[in-house]
Parts: C-alpha cells; structure tokens; sequence
C-alpha cells in the first residue's frame, strides 16, 4: 500500500535535490574561476632544463650589429638569466606586453630571446620594425611544434631560465604593470 501523504514530499525532493547539486557545482566552479591568478598555473617544466631547441633565425630580420640569429637550447644555457617570451605579431595581448619587455631588454644583466609562434615572416618584421626589437634572439616556430614543447597554451607566455638552462618561472598571458614587481622579483631569484 502506496504512501499517499508522503508522495508530494517525494516528487518535491526530485526537484530541489538536482538544482541543489547544479547550484552547490555552479557556485565551487564560480570559486575557482575568480579565486585565482591565471597566469600562475602551474608548469611541469620549472626546475627543469630548456625542451630541445633549434630553431631558424626570423630572416630578413637585423639589429644594429647585423642579422638576428635564430634561438639553440644550448643558447639559453650559456650563463645569465635569459627570458624568453612566445609571441606573434597577430597577437593584440603581444602588442600590449611589448612595451615592458623593452624595458627588460634595457636591464644589463638580463637577455630578451622571442619564439615567433605561427607567424608571417612579413608580419613578425614589421610588428619589431613598428614597436622595436628587444630580442637578441628570435627563433621562428612555424608550426608550433616548439612552443608545445615548452608547455605553451597560448600566445603571449614568458619564461625565466637561469644561466645553466633550468626553467625557473612562466608566466601565462601578457606581462602588465601589475605583474612586472612579481615578474622582476622572479628574474632576481633565477641570478641566484
């Protein structure tokens, strides 16, 4: 014999119950989403050496003591912190990071090296050509292969690598204002 009186009680619950569940997901997703700073997630790649590395020179390409050459892993072991920054010139973030790493450029004991992702040779030169060049290096990374060596999601992303070729620090997205003391504070621990 059926429980008449207990009935809507029984339909009420499967109705509440799953807008529980979907509102108690929901408000954990919402969390998560604003709780934390997406340009530090985690790489497997810090405290590792550089990904092999050989990449050609952005041809035509030349700073005031001649040609640009193009970026070797062993390139970014050879002492010193270098910095390494994934961009191409159809990138509007790039664009808007470029004016801060000239000015890391500028910094005596720090090197600039860019991988070109994905990029027009024509279009990668005049983006420097427009906004200058702080690159020492440019390697080209046609087809992208490199950068998912590196662990690249997306363009643009900055690397620290300390004088012996170990990743020391990325940082996902565009380098701001807000982000340069952390960014700076990260390339003075990679000199020690």
């Amino acid at each position: 014999m059926s429980d008449p009186a207990g009935a809507p009680a029984r339909r009420r619950l499967l109705f509440v119950l799953p807008a529980a569940i979907f509102l108690a997901l929901a408000g954990l997703f919402l969390i998560r989403l604003f709780a934390g700073d997406a340009s530090r997630v985690p790489s497997a790649l810090i405290g590792r050496p550089v990904p092999a590395l050989d990449l050609a020179a952005l041809e035509g390409l030349r700073g005031s003591s001649g040609p640009i050459p193009g970026l070797k892993a062993a390139d970014l072991a050879a002492g010193g912190v270098t910095v390494v920054n994934v961009w191409a010139s159809w990138c509007g973030p790039c664009r808007l990071e470029h004016p801060l790493l000239m000015a890391i450029a500028r910094e005596p004991d720090v090197r600039v090296v860019g991988i070109n992702y994905k990029d027009d040779p024509e279009n990668a030169r005049r983006f420097l050509g427009a906004l200058g060049n702080p690159f020492a290096a440019v390697g080209v990374d046609p087809n992208g292969r490199s950068a998912i060596e590196w662990g690249v999601y997306g363009v643009p992303e900055t690397f620290i690598v300390d004088g012996r070729g170990i990743i020391r620090h990325k940082h996902i997205g565009p380098l701001t204002p807000e982000t340069m003391a952390g960014f700076r504070e990260q390339i003075a621990r990679a000199k020690h």
